[in-house]
């Protein structure tokens, strides 16, 4: 068995388990590569979410409530808050949206705090020899939700303000009738940069929280005199990107509805 070097330890766990059409997954001539794992702990955490909901749904108590009724209620009330506070006027999906955004992407994030060698290890045994557990640390996931919301706010852009009134906001944004050209590549800009930035902005956290995590592991160097600052460092590290996994899904839950709402502003709001 070849010695485990730290760069292969780390390249181990930052690959995907994927299928492919073409010769493998680095194969840059592939039509498409599927990232099995990335699916599996993304509709994981989702069943996890839609479950809990069904359960405290079910088992309502308006006198006594349960434990995990009180946490469930208290997310709600948070989110419905923040669409108060920041969305104007109405939209039935707007807060449901947030909801799920929000609990989702906080659930994908606390895989990260799973010891980074537990599941990969078990997948092993299943001759799973490459797992990346932690959804978020996937470009695709942080750029499909970031396209879904995107797709959201053109719909609504175009809803509520008409195409020509769409079309009028990249001809006459922000300069004016008379630099339309410069108008169109800056409204350009400033529209592509809504999901480049969400997409990025959460896979680059989530990563680097990840490629932490890894280098604790390494720390000891596998030995016994090594433990202990490896255990005392990696719980730090771990108390701290709780709140950096929490502060990440309301960041992107929060960027959504400001999104969102913008895109429901007609010209003389806008302007």
């Amino acid at each position: 068995m070849s010695e485990i070097t730290p760069v292969g330890y780390i390249q181990h766990h930052l690959t995907n388990l994927c299928v492919s059409v073409g010769d493998s997954c680095d194969d840059k001539g592939s039509f498409f590569v599927l990232h099995i794992d990335t699916l599996f702990y993304g509709w994981f955490v989702a069943s996890l979410m839609m479950w809990i909901a069904y359960k405290v749904g079910k088992n309502l108590q308006t006198e006594t409530p349960s434990g995990i009724q009180n946490v469930v209620e208290a997310i709600v009330e948070f989110v419905q808050q923040q669409v108060k506070d920041v969305f104007p006027g109405k939209n039935q999906l707007v807060g449901p949206l947030a909801l799920t955004i929000f609990v989702w992407v906080f659930l994908m994030n606390a895989m990260d705090l799973v010891p980074v060698d537990l599941l990969p290890k078990i997948g092993e045994f299943f001759h799973i020899h490459s797992m990346k557990v932690v959804p978020t640390t996937d470009l695709s996931t942080t750029f499909a939700l970031s396209l879904s919301v995107f797709a959201l706010i053109i719909y609504y852009n175009i809803k509520v303000k008409g195409f020509l009134g769409y079309l009028k906001m990249f001809l006459f944004h922000p300069f004016g009738k008379y630099l339309i050209p410069v108008n169109i590549v800056m409204t350009t800009i400033e529209e592509i940069a809504k999901p480049v930035s969400l997409g990025l902005r959460l896979f680059g956290n989530m990563f680097a929280g990840e490629l932490i995590f890894l280098l604790l592991a390494m720390m000891g160097g596998f030995s016994l005199l090594g433990v202990l600052p490896q255990i005392i460092l990696a719980s730090g590290w771990a108390i701290f990107h709780i709140l950096v996994i929490t502060l990440q899904a309301f960041i992107f839950m929060l960027l959504t509805i400001v999104y969102l709402g913008m895109a429901h502003q007609d010209d003389e709001e806008a302007h």
